[in-house]
């Protein structure tokens, strides 16, 4: 397995340091980047060498806090996920920096299991949820039982068939294993992907999954 790159922005110097040193403990993960607010944060990007996969991101900070931060990052590092790291567990906090951008979101009370399986997911599938964030989510959604609106807020509706496919696409199926399921071509599926990502508006299966959850297609069993 290729390493992981990570960097951390904190601006508490001690949370800081013991995540640096619990990540240099795992022998697939590298520490690239450390930074106390947003600021530096982007100042470093522009100079190291090697770009971070995955940054782990508070949100309360001076000079620029994480959620003007992840902002910038979308705009200019579309490429680095980030996964926010906050004391704050406000289900509309959680539901607008996942809307936001934000690939994940933990509280710092997290186990360290949950901290690397977040990362893997986030480095492998581009998004990790867990139960809070679904509920977030689900509960900050004034879409559900109101129909279907896509990314774009624009009223949208999807056949039997489409929702079907989306949620084998939210259990991380792949064409050939959904044409199996449900004994249809793989070209059919693959014409199902495409039009889903069209009518909801996102670009990969992340936003599949984040939109299936939202509006309560899908559930994720915990």
């Amino acid at each position: 397995m290729e390493k992981i790159c990570i960097g951390i922005v904190d601006d508490q110097k001690l949370f800081r340091e013991s995540l640096a040193t619990l990540i240099s403990t795992m022998p697939n993960y590298e520490l690239v980047m450390q930074a106390e607010n947003g600021v530096d944060c982007l100042e470093e990007l522009k100079t190291i060498s090697a770009q971070p996969d995955i940054i782990l991101l508070d949100l309360e900070m001076p000079i620029m806090d994480g959620i003007e931060l992840n902002e910038q990052l979308q705009k200019y590092y579309p490429d680095v996920k980030k996964i926010i790291l906050s004391v704050f567990s406000k289900e509309r906090l959680i539901a607008r920096m996942i809307n936001a951008g934000a690939n994940g979101y933990l509280i710092k009370n997290c186990d360290k299991e949950e901290l690397f399986l977040a990362i893997h997911s986030v480095y492998e599938n581009r998004f990790y949820m867990n139960a809070q964030v679904m509920k977030a989510l689900q509960n900050s959604s004034g879409l559900i039982n109101k129909g279907l609106k896509n990314l774009n807020n624009i009223a949208i509706e999807l056949s039997v068939r489409e929702k079907e496919i989306l949620q084998y696409i939210c259990k991380e199926y792949q064409n050939a294993e959904i044409a199996n399921e449900l004994f249809i071509s793989i070209r059919t599926v693959e014409g199902h992907r495409k039009n889903l990502l069209q009518k909801i508006g996102c670009k990969n299966t992340a936003g599949l999954t984040l939109f299936a959850v939202k509006h309560k297609i899908y559930e994720l069993v915990f």
